[in-house]
């Protein structure tokens, strides 16, 4: 009975982690056909392909009413990229970072973290709050699609705040659908779309390899978490959190040995963003994610602390050196003792 419970929840993970493996490949050739930049798929298609196994556990578990995988998930996902990942990225190979990961989406993953406890004092995410989180990621969205020379020398997380109040995404949003529905007539600020049949095949097929390798991965981690008496939250920001960042640690480790500091802290950066914004964002849309004591008073602040310390670390040289990368490490290994000896 265990030994298949135990099969199934692999299968599911399996699923889930080379599922969004080819999400992200042909999300990234559409992207590229559009003329969309590298940094620019790095921080969205990227970011959010590998944060599709924790949307779709995510959503999964919300439709089960279970709030502690939920959060769970995402807090332990978003330290686990910070800690494990990028810390075994830069133990591996100091990784060269730039003003902009700081500037503007550092800041913004740092004011997703903050926004997300202040949400949570209450103990509970309400709808119309999953629904202020995903219009901030929508707007976030667009802003990177927005021509840098427009920012130049600005404080872009300032500027974000500022296209996000004032609605300016719906602009950028009517003048994409311009293009789409005028098939480029207007010309100059439109791509050509063409030899796109396979990439959506490949991104609908994959997507289906989610959502069921999702299923039977979050069945199964609640079905080991009543086993071992463990709580769900416990479950969610270790088993499950750890599982769904495998993709995320692939993509940083491999950007790492190549020496694609951007790429890797990109990743990290989008990802950590759109679990905030966008996985919780829809889960709490689903069913209001209710918080346990343990994610206001400790899960929740320790995710701002390593952010608040990758931050620190991006702006030091501009480089995260092997020494911040073993700091990082450190972090979660006492993240994970502290969180069980509270069980």
């Amino acid at each position: 009975m265990i030994a298949e419970n135990l099969l199934i929840f692999l299968l599911g993970l399996v699923l889930l982690v080379k599922g969004s493996d080819y999400f992200v490949k042909s999300a990234s050739t559409i992207a590229e056909k559009l003329g969309v930049s590298e940094f620019v798929i790095g921080l969205t298609l990227v970011a959010v392909g590998t944060s599709i196994p924790e949307l779709a556990s995510s959503i999964t578990a919300s439709l089960q009413h279970a709030s502690g995988i939920v959060i769970g998930n995402i807090i332990g996902s978003n330290i686990a990229n910070i800690g494990l990942i990028v810390g075994l990225a830069a133990v591996i190979s100091p990784v060269k970072t730039e003003i902009e990961m700081l500037r503007r989406d550092g800041y913004v993953m740092l004011f997703a973290a903050v926004l997300f406890f202040v949400f949570i004092l209450n103990r509970k995410l309400s709808i119309l709050e999953s629904v202020f989180f995903i219009l901030i990621f929508i707007a976030y969205v667009f802003f990177l699609f927005e021509e840098n020379d427009k920012y130049k020398g600005k404080l872009q997380f300032k500027e974000f705040i500022i296209y996000f109040l004032k609605f300016e995404c719906i602009r950028s949003a009517r003048q994409k659908l311009n293009c789409i529905r005028n098939d480029n007539a207007n010309g100059e600020n439109c791509q050509s779309r063409e030899g796109f049949t396979k990439d959506i095949l490949v991104l609908v097929l994959s997507c289906g390899a989610i959502i069921i390798g999702a299923k039977y991965f979050v069945n199964k981690s609640i079905f080991f978490a009543e086993l071992l008496g463990v709580p769900e939250t416990i479950i969610g920001t270790t088993l499950v959190a750890v599982g769904t960042s495998l993709p995320e640690l692939v993509v940083t480790l491999s950007a790492a040995k190549q020496g694609l500091g951007s790429i890797a802290l990109g990743n990290i950066i989008g990802s950590n963003i759109a679990n905030v914004f966008l996985i919780l964002g829809f889960s709490g849309l689903i069913y209001p994610v209710a918080v346990e004591q343990i994610s206001l008073f400790f899960t929740a602040p320790a995710m701002i602390l390593i952010s608040i310390m990758l931050l620190v670390f991006i702006s030091t040289d501009w480089e995260i050196k092997r020494w911040e990368g073993g700091t990082l490490i450190a972090f979660y290994a006492a993240f994970l003792m502290v969180l069980f000896r509270m069980n």
